[in-house]
């Protein structure tokens, strides 16, 4: 259909002398042969967000797009672990293990999921969709016993224990495996409340510190980009008009999976067929 492909291209700007005049000036390349300049009355970028620099897609052009007048949100990790500080022995013994049958809760928001207890913290679906929210310091709370109403966990938490170990009585009473009782006594120190309403209601609504995401380049995709003030419905940028853009360059906090792969793919038709359009008036 008349496409040719430039492997080895590298977009790293624009001439400034065309902007607002069809899709600005020249597009300015780096290529195995040198400097290459292209005049082209419509542009689609799909350049990717910052999370996978080993790929290509390190945000580099964000520098770039702001050099020449258009506004970029700083990029912030999404869909990524964060770091807890456990305890050497909870490390050593939980590293890789799932902790499952769980609602998880921050910022007002409560999923229902399994985590995973990595070395450094915490990963998971739950917590990647809860990331928009923590990211803008809500706490973290962990429902341990989601199945069960506090009223009757503090029952079974009043009934006598007699000659049980106090694990094996919340494994019992409280139907808690070895993983979620160990979470009970972190940090390094902590103790279950011996009092029947609060052990409940931490088993309920169990606080877990966090110290800060993992690593940008970690992100399975991330936040930042193109501001939506600055873009057409149609995702034309407005100060670059014939310049669209799409996927994970747009100011967006996307689900992660399906949904993001969907809406990378969706934008990227919506930029495609509006470009299509301009070039058709």
């Amino acid at each position: 259909q008349g496409a040719a492909l430039r492997p080895s291209w590298r977009w790293i700007g624009a001439e400034r002398s065309g902007a607002g005049r069809g899709a600005g000036g020249a597009l300015v390349f780096e290529t195995e042969t040198g400097v290459r300049r292209v005049r082209a009355r419509s542009a689609v970028f799909a350049l990717g967000g910052a999370s996978w620099p080993r790929l290509g897609s390190d945000g580099a052009w964000a520098e770039v797009f702001r050099g020449l007048g258009v506004e970029v949100a700083p990029f912030q990790p999404a869909n990524i672990g964060w770091n807890v500080a456990w305890s050497a022995h909870f490390k050593q013994r939980f590293a890789g293990a799932p902790i499952k049958s769980l609602r998880i809760s921050a910022g007002g928001e409560a999923i229902d999921g399994e985590l995973v207890v990595t070395r450094s913290g915490l990963e998971g679906g739950p917590i990647y969709a809860l990331t928009p929210a923590l990211r803008s310091g809500a706490a973290l709370s962990l429902d341990l016993a989601p199945g069960r109403r506090l009223e009757a966990l503090i029952d079974a938490m009043a009934r006598p224990r007699g000659k049980l170990s106090r694990s094996n009585w919340l494994r019992r009473a409280a139907r808690l495996d070895p993983l979620k009782i160990a979470l009970l006594r972190e940090p390094e120190g902590a103790q279950p409340p011996e009092d029947p309403s609060a052990l409940a209601q931490r088993i309920k609504a169990l606080p877990l510190p966090l110290s800060g995401p993992r690593p940008l380049e970690e992100g399975i995709s991330t936040a930042g980009g193109v501001v939506f003030s600055a873009l057409t419905e149609r995702l034309e940028i407005a100060a670059r008009p014939g310049w669209f853009v799409c996927g994970e360059m747009l100011d967006w906090d996307a689900p992660t999976g399906g949904y993001l792969l969907t809406a990378c793919l969706a934008t990227g038709r919506l930029a495609g067929a509006a470009a299509a359009e301009r070039l058709a008036r």
